[in-house]
């Protein structure tokens, strides 16, 4: 799965809409963020970890690395 399906699926299942996402990373970090503006991250691929990050937090949700097996 890409980051873009995983929050597409994320906001559905919590009926929150990019928009509303838009203007609360606005609020909490006091830059402008816009619907087109995540959209067009989210279809090229483009978005930060930082910004998923925050937006995993706003819709209460917590990213982890998690180990699936042993390393090289």
């Amino acid at each position: 799965m890409s980051i873009r399906t995983d929050i597409k699926t994320i906001l559905a299942e919590n009926d929150v809409t990019i928009t509303q996402v838009a203007k609360e990373l606005s609020n909490v970090t006091g830059k402008h963020y816009s619907q087109s503006n995540i959209s067009q991250k989210l279809m090229r691929g483009t978005l930060k970890y930082e910004e998923a990050k925050l937006i995993g937090q706003i819709l209460g949700y917590e990213l982890k690395f998690i180990r699936t097996k042993s390393y090289i």
